[in-house]
């Protein structure tokens, strides 16, 4: 999931592609000699937009060079412009880093820490977000075992395709799994898609917990699990379905989570489905 912050990040960014390279195009400037004191660059949040840092370069006869990385230090992008921004939708503390290329070589300034404090309001405005994670207190998820499980049509909840579907009750589908704690799944934005899933074994109460993290895609209606973690599920009914990390969204509510897997056409004679697990928030 660092790769997907790192992506989204870059496309939120204003100015992060590097023009040109600092190597090649140093030796057009004066002949002068830096010293890192005398480097001289800003570094603010635009004051109409909180998650947005703006960073200007006010030294002169020099080539800049911008990075930029959030606490953990994964490279969040670049720039060689004068004056770039970059937007950070997470809450948390960023370092700036800035280089200054001459005719005798680059010269680094001392790293600048920014500080965040809230979530983008605008990047996580819609309601699904606030559902699914509870924003950075986080949320947990777990079986709903009045009714865990149920099938449907590959283009369900779709009004029209393939949009048939059977939600039973645990009491007419209690074949597909034991009654039991099968686990949970927490969800959180505190600096990152952060999501850890507990899962329970099949015939004992031992439980695995991976971390990873997740990306959550409104208008095609997808959950990916990064990192190892894979959707929370209850029983072994399901043999034929392989992939449990792309996974469909059929409902987001403050109460209620539906997720679906797809079975595999080439390892079923009854073709293709969804194979659809039921969530409500944990007590």
């Amino acid at each position: 999931m660092k790769n997907m912050f790192k992506m989204i990040v870059a496309l939120l960014a204003v100015g992060t592609i590097v023009s040109c390279d600092p190597v090649e195009d140093r030796d057009s400037l004066p002949a002068i000699t830096l010293d890192a004191s005398e480097i001289n660059i800003s570094v603010t949040i635009d004051p109409s937009d909180p998650n947005k840092v703006i960073m200007t370069n006010l030294t002169e006869d020099v080539i800049p060079y911008w990075n930029y990385t959030n606490a953990a230090g994964d490279d969040l992008g670049h720039s060689n412009l004068q004056t770039t921004s970059t937007v950070f939708p997470f809450a948390g503390t960023y370092t700036v880093y800035f280089t200054a290329y001459t005719r005798g070589g680059a010269v680094a300034a001392q790293p600048v820490n920014i500080t965040i404090a809230n979530n983008d309001e605008d990047y996580f405005s819609a309601a699904e977000w606030g559902y699914l994670t509870n924003g950075t207190e986080g949320k947990t998820w777990v079986l709903d075992m009045d009714s865990p499980i149920g099938w449907c049509g590959l283009d369900y909840p779709a009004s029209s395709g393939d949009n048939w579907a059977w939600f039973p009750t645990y009491n007419d589908a209690s074949w597909a799994m034991v009654n039991k704690d099968w686990g949970s799944m927490t969800f959180n934005l505190d600096g990152n898609y952060n999501v850890s899933i507990s899962q329970t074994a099949l015939a004992t109460t031992d439980q695995t917990t991976k971390t990873g993290t997740f990306s959550l895609n409104l208008d095609t209606d997808r959950l990916i699990f990064n990192g190892g973690p894979e959707m929370l599920y209850g029983g072994d009914y399901y043999p034929d379905c392989s992939n449990w990390v792309n996974v469909h969204v059929l409902e987001i509510t403050e109460t209620s989570l539906r997720l679906a897997v797809v079975r595999d056409q080439s390892r079923t004679g009854e073709g293709q489905c969804q194979i659809m697990f039921h969530y409500k928030p944990a007590e």
